[in-house]
């Protein structure tokens, strides 16, 4: 999808009606999966997006973008539905309205079929060392798609890792599993609290439902809880922060998490990254990525090898 900003300055009366009039200043970002993409690839990451557009002018803008940002579109489908794409206005960096334009209904079986089948190519062609899973719940990632590709994964020896608790069943043996504290509660019907026991007790009810590797539960101010293959289970705490803006910060956990648990094998000092890089980007007004300078300065003052 795409992320558009309208900025502006409201500080005088219309002419037309007693109303404030400001004038505005586009920007165009990538956003969902894309923001995930983004992510990658800035921490130098060769990042394929396996994923839908419309064939419409806002398809060829996000292909442009991410062309732009070195991310292969070769698996990218045309589709006969809208390009999704949000709009957000804000005065003095201050969201005012957020306006959806997109068709969230699932794929027909033809369209599914040819996304599977692009994934599967990808898979085999590129060799991945990790896919990650992200729809925002979009119409793109049904049940059988996401089984039929975690099972491949599993086959072919390639991580998986995500976070769509709408679907949550389908996830069944994935690697790493990563809702956020709200979704989790939704989920499960359930008044989780933020702290340890409370927690612990959470990844053991999605494992009875998933058998998966490793549970990431993202707290908001209170940090990261991860539970990991071994049975280690800590809560990673949030560094203070001039909080700007929240939106994406879980595109750019989940990406941080899924890269260096890839290369390390090591649940915990990943998630000690993922979680110092979702509170960077939360210091910027709207959805950025991590910058990768930012986060190794980060990673030197408060992680300890």
């Amino acid at each position: 999808m795409l992320d558009q900003y309208w900025y502006g300055q409201i500080d005088r009366i219309s002419p037309e009606a007693p109303y404030r009039r400001s004038d505005f200043k586009k920007d165009i970002r990538l956003g969902g999966a894309a923001n995930v993409a983004i992510n990658c690839r800035e921490m130098g990451a060769e990042v394929h997006l396996l994923s839908v557009c419309g064939k419409d002018t806002d398809g060829q803008i996000l292909k442009k973008l991410c062309l732009d940002h070195g991310i292969s579109t070769e698996f990218l489908i045309e589709v006969n539905r809208p390009t999704t794409i949000k709009t957000r206005i804000l005065a003095k960096n201050q969201q005012l309205l957020r306006v959806d334009e997109e068709v969230t209904d699932d794929l027909n079986t033809a369209d599914q079929h040819h996304f599977i089948d692009s994934c599967m190519r990808a898979i085999q062609i590129e060799a991945p060392d990790v896919l990650i899973f992200e729809d925002y719940n979009k119409g793109l990632l049904d049940a059988n798609t996401i089984e039929k590709l975690i099972n491949h994964c599993r086959t072919v020896g390639v991580l998986t890792s995500g976070s769509e608790i709408q679907k949550l069943f389908a996830y069944s043996r994935c690697d790493i599993f990563k809702p956020n504290l709200k979704e989790i509660r939704e989920a499960l019907n359930s008044s989780i609290l933020p702290e340890l026991q409370s927690l612990r007790q959470t990844h053991k009810l999605l494992f009875d439902k998933l058998q998966h590797q490793i549970t990431l539960i993202t707290l908001s101010e209170k940090g990261i809880f991860i539970q990991d293959q071994e049975g280690t289970s800590t809560i990673i705490p949030a560094f203070p922060r001039k909080i700007a803006d929240v939106s994406g910060a879980g595109d750019t956990v989940i990406s941080v998490m899924s890269l260096f648990y890839a290369v390390s094998s090591n649940g915990f000092f990943s998630a000690q990254i993922a979680n110092l890089a979702g509170g960077l980007v939360c210091e910027e007004v709207g959805v950025v990525p991590i910058n990768k300078k930012a986060l190794r300065k980060e990673c030197i003052k408060f992680i300890k090898i």
